[in-house]
This record gives C-alpha cells, sequence and structure tokens, in this order.
C-alpha cells in the first residue's frame, strides 16, 4: 500500500528555490508501492531498475529540454519534478528487490534521492554508528529544513545548466545525459543503503545469505 507522510506546505513560492522545496516536500510525501518482490539475486535486478529508470529519465529530460531560449527555461521545475518522479519510483523497487520495502520512509527516500547532490542538507537524517549507516526518521520539521536546503542547493546548480536551453538539440542531449547520470547516482546510493540494510536483517534473524 501506497505510504503518505503529511507535508505541510511552504508559503507561496516566489523564487525558484521556493518552487524546488515545495516540490521535494511534495515527492517526499508519497512513498511508492512496488511490484518487486525480495529478488535473490538483488544487485543484479537492482543495476537493470536503475538502468531502465535512467533511460526513461534521460528521455523525460531531453524532451523537456528541446525548446530553445525563454520557453526551455519553464521547463526546467517540470524537467527536475518528471526525473524526481523517476527516481522515487526506482528507490520503491530497489528498496522491494532488497526485501526491505517495510523500511522505506520519509527520511530514507530523502537521502537516496538527494545524498549525491544536497550531501550537506541531508546530513542530518545520516548517523554513523562503527561501520555502519543509520538513517533517522526525523519530524516534520526537519524534513521541511531539509526539503529548504535542497531547494537551494538544487536552484544554484540550475543556473548553470539553465544555459543547455539556449542550444536546442545539443542542449537537450546534453541535459538527458546528465538525469541518465544523476538517477545512476541515486541508485548507487538506493543499493548501498539498502543492501547493508537487508544484511543487517539476515545477521538478525539468521536468514541466508543470497548472492547475486
Amino acid at each position: 500500500m501506497t505510504k503518505h507522510v503529511p507535508a505541510r506546505r511552504v508559503r507561496s513560492p516566489k523564487t525558484l528555490a521556493d518552487r524546488l522545496t515545495r516540490a521535494v516536500l511534495d515527492l517526499v510525501s508519497v512513498v511508492p508501492e512496488t511490484s518487486e518482490h525480495k529478488s535473490r539475486g538483488p544487485e543484479h535486478r537492482a543495476r537493470k531498475i536503475a538502468s531502465d529508470a535512467a533511460n526513461r529519465a534521460a528521455l523525460a529530460a531531453g524532451t523537456l529540454a528541446l525548446p530553445p531560449g525563454p520557453v526551455g527555461w519553464l521547463t526546467i521545475v517540470p524537467e527536475l519534478v518528471a526525473i524526481w518522479h523517476i527516481q522515487r519510483q526506482m528507490v520503491a523497487d530497489i528498496a522491494g528487490a532488497y526485501g526491505v520495502s517495510a523500511e522505506l520512509t520519509q527520511s530514507r527516500m530523502l537521502y537516496c534521492l538527494f545524498r549525491h547532490a544536497a550531501a550537506q542538507a541531508v546530513r542530518d537524517v545520516a548517523v554513523q554508528v562503527g561501520a555502519r549507516l543509520l538513517i533517522q526518521d526525523v519530524p516534520l520539521r526537519a524534513i521541511e529544513r531539509i526539503a529548504a536546503k535542497v531547494g537551494v542547493s538544487v536552484s544554484k546548480r540550475l543556473v548553470g545548466r539553465g544555459i543547455a536551453r539556449w542550444l536546442p538539440v545539443i542542449g537537450a542531449l546534453g541535459v538527458g545525459a546528465y538525469a541518465y547520470y544523476d538517477t545512476g547516482q541515486v541508485a548507487r546510493t538506493a543499493m548501498t543503503l539498502f543492501a547493508a540494510e537487508a544484511e543487517h536483517a539476515r545477521t538478525r534473524t539468521g536468514s541466508p545469505v543470497h548472492r547475486g
């Protein structure tokens, strides 16, 4: 069943950072369902899920980046939101492949989606205990602060990427390639986290370890 996590609305968005903050809050307020079941070879399955998602993200980003000039600027936030939704479902599917869907919380989703792009923003949800990384379920107010930091961080990066909107076709190819790379980074974070959590769960229960 899809998990709906209440998220308070930020004030009416006036800046790009505000719009992105609202988009992040909307994004992580829902943990989507997955049809993926625990795999006997979770790493192999996760890589296939990641590859498919990266291709979809590249296509979506490249298509939205085709309009040149000022019109292209208007597609920046819709492009990001489309990519984030693809990545969010990918994270849920990878969690399913590792058999840890029940552990996929709002904080884990935030960490997986933005750890590579806004590490400082999501550092408060991650705690290193010895060799193990623990993700804390932080309160809503902290989620809002993290979303605001992500919004600011991503908006700064978009200034440079927006230049591609003035280069039709060539710019679209570059935007698509970046979306592919970005999705791969999200997948890598999710695989590392969920593999460790699945291993910890097996250690506690004494279940056999499947490699693949």
